[in-house]
């Protein structure tokens, strides 16, 4: 077994990696940019080297540097978790020939399923399921029309070097197909460099399903059963579960032994998965093979009970798998959310800036121990107080949960996101809350197309439903009397005119454009029981216990005998004596008032925010890339005016109406905050 392994990665992989090889003795190296110089997984490797500055191609993806810092430490073996390099055949190759060993598959199985034609042939003479279609290089839009006509509308045109979504469109008639392949060539040649387009059957109501598998270098090679992975936004996946809650296990069993044939036919050896794309009457066809640890590994590791990544470093030691076929079980449900720093009421564009607050909810299972099942854990790369920076992915955690079944996996999994205090920059929890709420999901009913076709304009506040508003109202006038308590009862208050507590209140639940609501409750105290109150809202009844201090931002409890956990914090920055409500997805900001109060406060004219029309604001934190206008210009509306780049996401800003610049007030190469104005015009 190894004494030391250097991890080529950062964030929560970096971390998840250090947490095994720390169980199993092994020493670790972490490598780190400029930008990440105090991050976690370099407080908690062993050794860290510092390889260059922030951008990923002078550091994370320089290959000398890592090698060099191999060398320098005496690290026998490199782990390149997920992205970066970790399916990069020129990098698995170097490592080889400079003695170090790569814990992944060999060089030639990255390369021979690095290419989707070639994977593809492939997988047609390992007699694996292929979706219908034209596997050769197509040269020109009339052939491409030839071919897609042959095949059966709709079809797919995909970039053999594609990914992310990247170098694809769906044609439904010729025209389609003529205008998708002149884009796919391009934007395949801008982006990988390679220009090969191929075209296949486009599969209806597609799942994304995918088989994970382990295979060693003693021939043997077994599936771990699937992932459903077809909650995806632009083909980013959101939330994935294990099992699918589509698939039956004679399918299961198929699909299983179709990727073993796969990865057999190219000698795989690690962890690796087998991506299908799976129609609406259980036919399945093979996608793409990834030649690495997923990112949404850790539903695997509960089912089935086994660390994934220790399974990586044994098999590239040389080591034999320690389990048969028929050794592996499936136990429970898992589930994972992927927590990403994107503001999704902006159409989740990147939030980057410091974590004032980072409290992820108690974890009870955790990374290395997989025997601890039925909880929760939580994968993350970042701490309290740290820096979310522009320059790498969004995604700062993972929130997974452990079941029994699935109902009970989904209930853990939106009490726990109830639990995960984020603040300073904004998160797409709001959005995973929804998802899990939404009755299609629940029931299973969903494909690849969901997000898209119930979140076609996008995400809004009031796409978030509550199972019951008047709880929110509720838990503000219960957290509002308990304060009024502790006032009254602080010594030295001058006689007559201390704080009094009452009884009744008003909630005025504040509208971002006025439209304020008053709703009266009633609060009675619950005598001889701490920190419990009956509130009235709307002759509604909500017996509120809570042990939690006024001070906490997650507030734990029961409510008519229920449990509950809730976010309320106190003050905004435009009303210090807001108190913020946060349950199930849905916020709301309120003032707890007397009854008097309330209605002087009908009274208040509204103050509009300023005007700001006639500006271009940054929609995201960011670096400003290029400034396309200056002073003096005339600007039709539509026309490009600047550019913002942050977390790999290029954002053009284009001029909402004709105009003259008159100022521009930020500089290239600025770092903007959100809402910041770049451009003025007259």
């Amino acid at each position: 077994m190894f004494k030391k392994i250097l991890i080529a990665n950062r964030g929560e992989i970096a971390c998840r990696v250090i947490k095994t090889a720390r169980k199993m003795g092994i020493l670790t190296v972490a490598v780190y940019s400029e930008a990440d110089r105090d991050a976690l997984h370099v407080e908690m490797a062993d050794e860290a080297v510092c390889i260059g500055p922030a951008p990923s191609k002078e550091s994370y993806l320089a290959m000398d540097k890592i090698i060099a810092a191999c060398q320098q430490t005496g690290a026998e073996a490199v782990h390149p978790g997920y992205g970066f390099l970790s399916e990069n055949e020129a990098f698995s190759r170097r490592l080889e020939e400079e003695g170090i060993v790569f814990i992944g598959p060999k060089h030639y199985s990255v390369a021979a399923m690095g290419d989707k034609i070639a994977s593809k042939k492939l997988a047609l003479e390992a007699r694996v399921n292929v979706i219908p279609g034209y596997n050769e290089a197509i040269d020109t839009p009339d052939q491409a029309v030839k071919i897609a006509r042959d095949i059966g509308y709709p079809v797919m045109i995909k970039a053999s070097a594609g990914g992310g979504g990247k170098g694809l469109r769906v044609a439904f008639n010729d025209q389609e197909a003529f205008e998708g392949f002149a884009a796919c060539k391009t934007e395949a040649k801008n982006a990988f460099g390679d220009d090969r387009v191929f075209i296949e059957k486009f599969v209806e109501e597609p799942r994304h399903i995918e088989i994970q598998l382990i295979g060693d270098a003693h021939g043997n090679c077994i599936y771990l059963h699937e992932r459903e992975c077809s909650l995806q936004r632009r083909h980013q996946k959101v939330i994935e579960e294990a099992p699918s809650p589509f698939i039956d296990p004679a399918t299961r069993k198929a699909m299983g032994e179709q990727a073993v044939a796969l990865a057999k036919a190219v000698n795989y050896q690690s962890a690796g998965t087998v991506e299908f794309v799976v129609g609406k009457d259980k036919s399945f066809y093979f996608l793409e093979m990834n030649t690495r640890l997923q990112v949404e590994h850790p539903v695997t590791e509960f089912i089935t009970g086994l660390d994934l990544v220790e399974l990586m470093i044994r098999v590239a030691a040389g080591e034999k798998l320690p389990f048969t076929q028929a050794d592996i079980k499936l136990e429970g449900w898992a589930m994972e959310c992927r927590i990403n720093a994107e503001d999704p009421f902006r159409n989740f564009l990147p939030s980057t800036g410091r974590l004032v607050r980072f409290q992820p909810p108690a974890q009870t299972m955790y990374q290395s121990n997989t025997d601890a099942l039925y909880g929760v854990r939580v994968d993350t790369g970042v701490v309290d107080g740290g820096e979310i920076p522009m320059y790498y992915d969004s995604m700062i955690a993972k929130l997974i949960v452990h079941g029994k079944d699935r109902n009970e996996a989904i209930a853990k999994m939106r009490e726990a996101l109830n639990g995960f205090v984020i603040r300073g920059i904004s998160s797409n929890i709001p959005f995973q809350a929804a998802l899990l709420a939404h009755p299609k999901f629940v029931s299973g009913e969903f494909n690849t197309g969901f997000i898209a076709e119930h979140y076609a304009h996008g995400f809004r506040a009031e796409d978030v439903p509550h199972d019951d508003a008047d709880f929110l109202v509720a838990l503000a006038a219960f957290v509002r009397r308990k304060s009024r308590e502790r006032a009254a009862g602080l010594t030295g208050q001058l006689p007559g005119y201390g704080v009094k507590v009452g009884h009744d209140f008003s909630v005025i639940t504040l509208g971002t454009s006025g439209e304020n609501r008053y709703t009266a409750v009633h609060v009675d105290e619950v005598v001889g029981q701490v920190g419990s109150a009956v509130v009235t809202v709307d002759g509604k009844r909500f017996a509120i216990s809570s042990p939690s201090r006024l001070n906490d931002v997650c507030i734990t409890g029961a409510c008519n005998g229920l449990p509950f956990t809730a976010q309320v914090e106190r003050g905004t920055l435009r009303n210090p004596l807001a108190l913020v409500v946060q349950h199930n997805g849905t916020r709301i900001e309120t003032v707890v008032v007397s009854r008097r109060m309330a209605e002087l406060h009908q009274l208040m004219p509204f103050k509009a925010p300023p005007d700001m029309s006639k500006y271009v604001l940054s929609p995201m934190p960011g670096l400003l890339v290029d400034v396309a206008v200056q002073v003096g210009q005339k600007v039709q509306a539509g026309e490009r005016v600047a550019v913002i780049e942050a977390m790999k996401m290029e954002n053009v800003l284009f001029a909402a109406a004709d105009g003259v610049v008159s100022k521009v007030l930020a500089a290239k190469g600025e770092s903007l905050v959100v809402d910041q104005p770049i451009v003025e015009f007259g």
